[in-house]
Formats: structure tokens, C-alpha cells, sequence
């Protein structure tokens, strides 16, 4: 007996891994490439279709290349929180890879995003924080200049930092971050990274050890260690887990995923989207999906949703505001 679709729907939930870059709708897309007399990389029917990790991450700079204006980008940014809202989302920290908008500066980004997300807040809608995230090719410098610019302005819905991006084709990349990490670190910042997907173990143990996240994105390969299951348990570590996302690129149906083995073994597992959109996928989907595969009751949802509000990167009080709204939620 899985969870009725209408528990989840009115369920108040929280968000912590999902790109605002997979999360542009196909219009959206083809809208901007009309107005730019953009070609498109291929058929508009196979626009969001996708192999590899490496083409999907190349699809992402020539779509976030076609927005050349704030104003487009604070559009995008007010119409991800206006989405997320319809799903019963109520906060949602969201993040944003710098280097594929390669129209606007750091500054412009933040700025457009920001102003969004202020709007989507003032109307009502989810609240919708920022995570600036590094891509794995980028430098030590570069990955110390992005701290330095937030020590500078502190925009107050920038919560964290992360990375991202192929860890397979990459190679190891915790070492030149790590002194970026600790700065941010200082500055009060949550710490985050993908880890444990496109890398094994080792990746996971590296963001642990070498840049001293607070959490991970992904860190489905964790399972392969049983060691590393046991300290990931046992320091409440949490993993930010995207089930359909794992299931396009890394296993082969629903009955291979670990998110139950892990979840069973006491690890603070979420449930996120990564790329809703590109994947064609909604939040309440993937809690569907997980409570119908693993027999999850509302109970087990409840405390899915609860370890996300501990390991959002938010103030207390905002915590305080999420549990108090799922309690009632439940009443």
C-alpha cells in the first residue's frame, strides 16, 4: 500500500538539490533560441534527450547562453519558484553553476536570481535560496575569487557553495577546492558537493575529508562501501538523493537504486529532482515512485522531509517555521 498522490501533493516539502539550469521548461528554451536565431544542437523533439553526462553538461552552455538579459534570468528564476510552489514545495535551496551563463558576470547572475526569488517570496510562493556552485574544471584561483566575492557583497539568499559537474571525466578535485571550502566555511557558509556518482566511494570520501562538506549531493555509490555507509549513518550525514536523475545515467531500473538500502541503514536520505525539468520529472513524482517501490508510508515521507529541514542551510528560526508546517500538515 503506497501513500495517496493527494498526501504527498499537500505535503509541505523541501528541496535541496535541484539545478536551476535543468530546470528551464522546453518553451522556454526554444522561445530564447527564436529570439536569438539560435540553432538548435538538435531536433526539437529530442531537444531534452540525453547519452552522457559530458553532452548534458554541454546542453547546459548553449542553453543558458541564450539568456543575455537580467530581466529574462529573473523571470526564469520567479517561474522555478512559481512551479516549485505547485508542488507543494515550500522552501527550496536551489543551485546555480556560474560558469554556464556565460552572458553575465557574477555579480549580474546573483543579482537576477536574487531579484526572483525576492519577488516569488513577496507573492507568496516558495521560499527559494541560492547555492553558487563550482564546475570541476574551473581553477584553485577562480574557486578562491567566487568566495571572495561573496565575503565582499554576503547576498543574503546565497547560502552555501558546491560543485559540480563530471567527476569521472574530471579526475580527483577536492584538493585545489579545499582551500575555497574553508574559506566559506569561515564565512559562515553551508558546504555541499556532488560526490558518489560519476565517482565511486573514493569521491565521497574526499568530500568529507578534503572539503568538508556538511552534506552530499548524490552519494548513491556510497553503498559500495559498507565502512562509509556506517560513518555517513553514524555522523548523520546526508545524502540528496535524485532518484530518476541516477536512473538516466547510472542504474539500470528502480530495483537497483540503493536509496532504500541507504535510507534502511540510517543515513539522513532526501528526495530531490536535480534537473526537473530536462528529466521531466516533479517532486511529487519522485515521492511517489520511491513510496510505491520501497513501500514507504507517510510516516517514512514525513521523515525524508524532516532530515532535508535539518540539513538545509538556512537560519533556526526558518527551521522552526518548516517543522511547525509540517506538523500541521499532518494535524
Amino acid at each position: 500500500m503506497f501513500v495517496d498522490l493527494k498526501v504527498i501533493w499537500n505535503l509541505p516539502k523541501v528541496e535541496l538539490h535541484v539545478h536551476l539550469e535543468g530546470a528551464i521548461p522546453k518553451e522556454t528554451v526554444l522561445s530564447l533560441a527564436a529570439e536569438q536565431n539560435a540553432a538548435l544542437p538538435r531536433q526539437e523533439r529530442d531537444l531534452f534527450s540525453f547519452q552522457e553526462l559530458g553532452g548534458f553538461l554541454r546542453f547546459l552552455d548553449w542553453m543558458c547562453g541564450l539568456v543575455r538579459e537580467q530581466a529574462t534570468l529573473e523571470t526564469i528564476a520567479y517561474d522555478f519558484a512559481f512551479r516549485s510552489s505547485r508542488q507543494g514545495i515550500v522552501y527550496s535551496e536551489v543551485i546555480v553553476n556560474p560558469t554556464h551563463w556565460r552572458a553575465l558576470d557574477l555579480e549580474q547572475l546573483v543579482e537576477a536570481v536574487h531579484a526572483g526569488f525576492d519577488r516569488a517570496q513577496e507573492d507568496g510562493l516558495a521560499d527559494c535560496r541560492i547555492l553558487l556552485s563550482l564546475a570541476r574544471h574551473q581553477t584553485e584561483k577562480e574557486a578562491r575569487d567566487l568566495v571572495e566575492w561573496l565575503r565582499v557583497h554576503h547576498p543574503n539568499r546565497v547560502v552555501g557553495i558546491s560543485v559540480d559537474g563530471d567527476e569521472g571525466a574530471a579526475g580527483r578535485t577536492g584538493p585545489k577546492f579545499a582551500g575555497a571550502y574553508t574559506m566559506a566555511e569561515s564565512l559562515g557558509y553551508g558546504l555541499t558537493a556532488h560526490a558518489g556518482e560519476s565517482s565511486g566511494p573514493e569521491g565521497v570520501y574526499d568530500a568529507l575529508d578534503v572539503l568538508g562538506v556538511h552534506r552530499i549531493d548524490h552519494g548513491v555509490r556510497a553503498v559500495e562501501d559498507p565502512q562509509l555507509v556506517r560513518r555517513l549513518a553514524q555522523d548523520h550525514v546526508a545524502l540528496n538523493i535524485c532518484v530518476s536523475s541516477n536512473l538516466a545515467l547510472l542504474y539500470p531500473d528502480l530495483s537497483n537504486h540503493p536509496v532504500g538500502a541507504l535510507y534502511e541503514a540510517g543515513i539522513p536520505v532526501t528526495i530531490n529532482t536535480d534537473d526537473p525539468q530536462l528529466l521531466g520529472v516533479t517532486l511529487n513524482d519522485e515521492f511517489q515512485m520511491v513510496s510505491e517501490a520501497l513501500g514507504w508510508k507517510v510516516e517514512d515521507l514525513t521523515r525524508v522531509t524532516e532530515h532535508a529541514i535539518s540539513a538545509a542551510f538556512c537560519e533556526e528560526s526558518k527551521k522552526r517555521e518548516l517543522r511547525k508546517s509540517l506538523r500541521e500538515s499532518l494535524s
